[in-house]
């Protein structure tokens, strides 16, 4: 299967006032189209970042980056975002909200705007499209903004953080229908997150990242037992446990590794 992401030898400094910080070291990274990968590791890593160069929004200060075998050079619209803040306009109703990245791409055909509305439809949110952000609770704000990412049509999708505000059960029931979601439009997406068992529910592959610089540590392939299950079903397989334990551990010898002798 062809690669949608590769990143080859990336590094990146940060430069400020109190001097030079190298954010990433020699990162090596290849996602296929179709896979769910996510980014795990202790704060610090360089996760954030590594997803912001992926995406254009940074230019790394050595290697190259891929998407579907072109060179970033930028933001793209193949690529969509989706942040931990929804980022909803408070003065545009969900309608207009969902369709603000259409009017901005100067796309917003009508057979384009019928997919957009045909998606809310699948969120269960038809009913609000004339509602307002402040009349919805998290959890629907966040699929509101599911939505209008979905509605560009990107091919990759770059979820960073889009459960932490949320409660436990609101969290658990976004991951099921975001991985729904993907699975049935056939996208390509990278989660960065600091849960270990939502980054092993939800994808295909693990990437640990350890920090100062970040680098990757370990990579963890998930079988297709839990990989095609819904969140909270592969959750409670029993297979489940073995591969926390090993994403864990990994977090484990990182910090001892910290330790002076």
């Amino acid at each position: 299967m062809a690669n949608a992401v590769e990143v080859h030898n990336v590094s990146h400094v940060y430069v400020n006032e109190h001097g030079a910080k190298l954010a990433l070291g020699q990162i090596q990274l290849n996602v296929e189209a179709g896979e769910f990968v996510a980014l795990v590791g202790p704060s610090g890593c360089g996760k954030t970042t590594l997803l912001s160069i992926i995406a254009g929004l940074i230019e790394p200060s050595e290697g190259t980056v891929r998407l579907f075998g072109q060179p970033v050079a930028g933001p793209t619209p193949r690529v969509g975002y989706m942040l931990q803040q929804d980022y909803l306009f408070p003065w545009r109703t969900i309608r207009d909200n969902i369709l603000i990245g259409l009017e901005v791409m100067g796309q917003l055909t009508p057979i384009k705007r019928e997919y957009a509305l045909q998606l809310l439809d699948e969120m269960g949110l038809s009913a609000h499209a004339g509602s307002y952000p402040s009349e919805l609770s998290g959890g629907m704000r966040q699929r509101v903004a599911l939505v209008r990412t979905l509605a560009t049509e990107p091919d990759i999708l770059f979820l960073d953080e889009p459960f932490s505000a949320l409660d436990f059960q609101t969290k658990l029931q976004l991951e099921n229908l975001i991985y729904e979601t993907l699975r049935k439009h056939r996208k390509t997406a990278l989660l960065v997150t600091h849960d270990i068992a939502e980054a092993i529910a939800m994808s295909n592959r693990v990437i640990i990242l350890a920090p100062n610089p970040g680098t990757v540590y370990q990579e963890v392939d998930i079988p297709a037992s839990l990989a095609e299950l819904l969140p909270t079903d592969a959750r409670e397989q029993d297979g489940f446990q073995p591969y926390f334990r090993q994403v864990w551990q990994a977090f484990v010898q990182m910090e001892r590794s910290k330790q002076p002798l």
